[in-house]
Order: structure tokens, then sequence, then C-alpha cells
């Protein structure tokens, strides 16, 4: 399930940015890229969500201001996430073995937030949807079902 439109007219002016620069020039993402990207991530999630998962009528009713409160809810975590990756990435060269240390606590305990948030919200949601279909509103689904790549199945003599 991909997170993004590869059509999204703001990636679309991170592509082209990009392609301006001249060949063998890189750079890391600026935070304006990330920005643009995250902004696109959160407007379509819900549209791809709805692409995904097959709600009724009523199902859907009772789902999606459920789901817009749980995202709300995990945009201050997940922004202290990113702030870390930045931390991380522009620190790296000059980093202790402390700040390293210091980083892997602060870095798990936003996981772990984000965890709470997920494990918080998983009995809300199957109070309007199945386990099953709540299984699909994890920010990390193992896979699709309509994913056979991601799924392979072998009898006992190790035989698909």
């Amino acid at each position: 399930m991909r997170w993004y439109s590869p059509h999204c007219p703001r990636l679309a002016k991170i592509r082209e940015a990009r392609r301006e620069r001249l060949p063998g020039s890189h750079r890391p993402a600026s935070d304006q890229d990330i920005q643009l990207l995250r902004q696109n991530l959160r407007a379509q999630r819900k549209q791809i969500m709805a692409e995904n998962m097959v709600l009724t009528p009523d199902e859907a009713t009772k789902f999606w201001p459920i789901f817009d409160q749980y995202r709300q809810e995990a945009i201050k975590p997940n922004d202290e996430r990113w702030a870390l990756i930045k931390e991380y990435a522009a620190n790296y060269n000059t980093m202790t073995d402390a700040q390293a240390q210091d980083y892997m606590k602060r870095s798990t305990a936003v996981e772990q937030q984000l965890l709470d948030l997920r494990m918080k919200y998983v009995p809300i949601f199957e109070k309007a949807i199945s386990a099953r279909k709540t299984a699909l509103v994890s920010d990390r689904p193992p896979c699709r079902p309509d994913d056979q790549s991601a799924v392979s199945v072998h009898d006992s003599d190790g035989q698909r």
C-alpha cells in the first residue's frame, strides 16, 4: 500500500526541482522537500486508505471520524520523530557515544508513543470495523491481502 500518490502536484514540483540540478550534484532533501512530502502524505492518506479498505456505508460513517482523530493525535509524535531524524543526520559525523545513546533513547520513546497511540485506538476502531479491517489501519501493515509477493506459503516439504 502506497502512502503517497506518484502523480501528486507537490511531488511533481520536488521532482522538477531535482531535475533542474546539475547532473552529479547530490544534495540531501531540504526541509522544504520533506515538509512538502509530509503535507502530501497527510493529504493523501485518507484517500489511499479509502481505496484500500472496503467499508459498508455504516462502517464508513463510524470509521472516518475516528481515523481523522487518530491521525490528528499522531501528528505531534511524528513531528518529534522527523525532528530526531533531522538532528541525527545533521550530527552523525560528530556524534559522541553519549549523544548516540541519548538519540536512541529519545527515538525509542517517540516510537513507543506511536505504538501506544496505535494500541489505544485498536479497540476504538474495532467498535466501528472488524479486527481484520483494523489491522489495515496500522501505519505499517505487514502486507495487503492481494500482495502475493509479500506472502509465501509452503507445505512441509518446502514446496509452494
